[in-house]
């Protein structure tokens, strides 16, 4: 998959394969050439994703070859066992989460995950938790708790499911409820938005020590699309939107609502996936270095002080 802004590089990509093919298939030493296109093609790359709008940034978060929660676990821990079930409705498909072994310490994993295919997609209801995923979440966070475990989140999500079924289980409820709950862990919480963090979806899952974000993810309480559709009454404004909402990580940095931002291997997490995992697994384990030296009555607090200073009051 290329997306519009990324035809270029491709095209460039192109010639080089086949110019690299020329040589090898003629015996033709085409090695300055090679060098050049390939110094032309990365200062084209850095140009590009130095300058990428909102709007793409927000495409980049969708790309069909990013990674998903489940890929970063699998990548980052070894001995990983998924859990299931909330123990009232169901196993919801859309929200994963079990207990791996990250670096000899065992950590409590939760994330949303997407598919693949038109089959996953469909399993995994295309990362769009129901209440039984969310209550499934909490569940596993006061287990983490209970056995003094760690918990990591993964939010990736178009957002919570807005269907009348997830409505008739308590869907609002459920997320009030963990976000009301994740306040009081008394073990170290990070949240870490992988993709897409929209609305309520995400923040059912996203009340951490530490909120910290990929370079091309975003996060927001409406997606581009929805805006433009309810400002606009039509998708055809939702660069627009995207540039209004100011979604990206450096915006949700600067706003002092996200603790931090991981570096994406250029051109996007998909381009380097274990890369990816490495910085991920590192900016974790730097965070618990941190959060561990914290008493859990005075994480607690430092955690509602965050989110209770988020915002401005006009009076």
């Amino acid at each position: 998959m290329v997306l519009e802004f990324e035809k270029p590089i491709a095209d460039l990509e192109h010639k080089l394969q086949e110019m690299k093919e020329l040589a090898t298939g003629r015996n033709i030493d085409l090695s300055s050439d090679i060098e050049s296109l390939e110094e032309k093609i990365l200062a084209l790359k850095k140009e590009t994703f130095q300058n990428l709008t909102r709007w793409q940034r927000v495409q980049l978060s969708r790309h069909a070859d990013r990674p998903y929660a489940l890929d970063y676990i699998y990548e980052m821990t070894n001995d990983f066992v998924e859990l299931h079930g909330d123990r009232n409705v169901a196993d919801d498909k859309a929200m994963v989460g079990g207990l791996g072994d990250l670096d000899g310490r065992s950590v409590m994993f939760i994330g949303q995950q997407k598919g693949r295919n038109t089959k996953q997609r469909q399993m995994r209801n295309f990362g769009m938790a129901n209440p039984e995923g969310y209550r499934k979440a909490l569940r596993l966070m006061k287990m983490a708790e209970k056995f003094g475990k760690p918990i990591v989140t993964l939010i990736d999500t178009p957002g919570a499911f807005p269907g009348l079924e997830a409505e008739e289980r308590g869907q609002g409820e459920a997320i009030a409820r963990n976000i009301r709950d994740m306040f009081m862990l008394k073990v170290p919480v990070i949240c870490i938005i992988i993709g897409e963090g929209a609305s309520g979806g995400a923040l059912g899952i996203a009340i951490g020590d530490r909120v910290l974000m990929l370079e091309n993810s975003w996060y927001s309480v409406i997606s581009p699309e929805n805006c433009s559709t309810i400002l606009w009454r039509s998708w055809d404004y939702k660069e627009q939107a995207a540039e209004s909402l100011k979604l990206t990580a450096i915006d949700m940095e600067g706003n002092g609502l996200v603790d931090g931002i991981i570096p994406e291997p250029l051109g996007g997490a998909h381009r380097d996936m274990k890369k990816m995992a490495i910085t991920l697994k590192e900016a974790i384990l730097q965070a618990l270095k941190e959060l561990d030296k914290i008493k859990p009555e005075k994480r607690i607090d430092q955690r509602i002080d965050k989110f209770c200073a988020m915002g401005v009051v006009v009076e």
